[in-house]
């Protein structure tokens, strides 16, 4: 099999980067999933729009293989290269700027007899042995670009009249600096910038999270059944699974987490009839169904139980919340602990008791999200307590495994 560097399908190269630069990269004997020889192939593949990213570390076991990116220097998501990447058939790219040159602007408006007499009369004909498109390929072309966007039609009589879309892209080139980094499907953002003159950017993140842009399909397709208010199918890989299970839901938001980047479907699973979360780089395809009855009343109802998420868990075993207390001590010169508690609390409450003393309190569908925060008090807490007692157990259990690796002794 030849190299490569177009693809046709993006699917497969989702795969194949998540595999070697996001979940860790595999070894030519470590990869199971296809042949060495693809391996191979798909490897030199991601490396040409990779490479100025990737860095690599000699270890006993060879050569360890990652990705360095410094967001200082790198204004813009390296891995929207492979967006741009597509391949097309000799036919597709032909058609495509037949069809943009006969129908260059947007006064100009002919049926599909029209553009199929153009096609043959005005850029066929001077070949010996031309590329013959009928009637039928030229109208799947025509209807697959104004579901696109590129054209508009109207009706004059018994004739549908194809004409350019108007183009208004005026946008700030410094706003599709930052909408492309950090909105979902900001790759719609990198296309637009390609367009613009090239300019300096900005714009730097601390925080970059870039591997978002693989799962920019997957999205795309969830927004669009959200918007039309369709359940959908969704081909959902388990933690420890391998194989895709089927699963019917309603889709009703996106959830995306500021501390990791991660994306997540909160939607309704008619199987169960229960609410329930699926993370995105999980997912490998989704496919619109019929319209939902009830999608307003699911997505009312998520917003009623927003109220007692930290996270993206959703309503628990007969809808009971659990509830989460500590209490937090202050010196003199840590107002800032308050401002912080303050800050974060999402659905919690603090409670000033004194000068030096503060409440949290929160009631949750899972307390267990918000152990990662909590640890982020210690030293400072004086006072905790869980309305779970094994998550309270655990815990306590956990404080002492640390004291015991830091050789400190427990307090009585």
């Amino acid at each position: 099999m030849a190299y490569q560097e177009l693809i046709k399908r993006f699917d497969r190269i989702r795969d194949y980067m998540r595999e070697f630069y996001v979940y860790g990269f595999k070894s030519r004997e470590e990869y199971d999933r296809k042949s060495a020889r693809s391996y191979d192939d798909e490897r030199r593949r991601v490396e040409s729009w990779l490479g100025d990213y990737m860095g690599f570390r000699q270890t006993p076991e060879g050569k360890n293989v990652f990705l360095s990116i410094d967001s200082r220097r790198s204004h813009h998501n390296p891995l929207y290269k492979a967006w741009k990447a597509r391949s097309f058939t000799d036919g597709d790219i032909t058609l495509h700027f037949i069809l943009l040159d006969i129908l260059y602007a947007p006064e100009i408006a002919m049926s599909l007899g029209e553009i199929t007499g153009a096609i043959d009369k005005d850029y066929l004909a001077c070949f010996e042995s031309p590329r013959l498109f009928d009637e039928s390929t030229v109208r799947k072309k025509l209807k697959e670009y104004v579901s696109e966007g590129l054209l508009v039609t109207r009706r004059e009589g018994k004739n549908v009249l194809y004409s350019r879309a108007p183009e208004d892209c005026s946008v700030c080139p410094e706003v599709l600096d930052f909408f492309s980094e950090v909105s979902p499907c900001g790759v719609v953002g990198s296309f637009l910038l390609d367009r613009e003159k090239e300019h300096t950017s900005r714009i730097s993140f601390k925080h970059h999270y870039i591997t978002q842009a693989l799962d920019s399909e997957i999205l795309c397709a969830l927004f669009g059944a959200m918007e039309e208010k369709r359940e959908a199918d969704i081909e959902n890989l388990g933690r420890h699974s391998g194989t895709p299970q089927t699963s019917r839901v309603v889709p009703l938001r996106i959830f995306i987490s500021v501390q990791s980047g991660r994306q997540y479907l909160l939607a309704y699973h008619r199987p169960t009839r229960r609410m329930k979360s699926f993370r995105l780089d999980y997912i490998q395809g989704v496919t619109p169904r019929e319209i939902a009855a009830d999608f307003d009343s699911l997505r009312a109802l998520l917003e009623r139980m927003r109220a007692h998420m930290w996270g993206v868990s959703p309503q628990g075993s007969g809808g009971r919340t659990e509830r989460v207390s500590f209490t937090v001590h202050l010196e003199e010169d840590e107002e800032f602990i308050f401002r912080r508690l303050e800050r974060e609390k999402r659905c919690g409450l603090v409670e000033r008791l004194d000068a030096h003393t503060c409440r949290f309190t929160a009631e949750v569908y899972d307390a267990n999200e918000l152990v990662p925060w909590i640890r982020t008090f210690l030293g400072r807490i004086t006072e905790l307590h869980f309305s779970n007692p094994s998550l309270e157990r655990q815990f306590q259990g956990d404080l002492l495994t640390m004291y015991r690796l830091y050789g400190v002794e427990e307090e009585t």
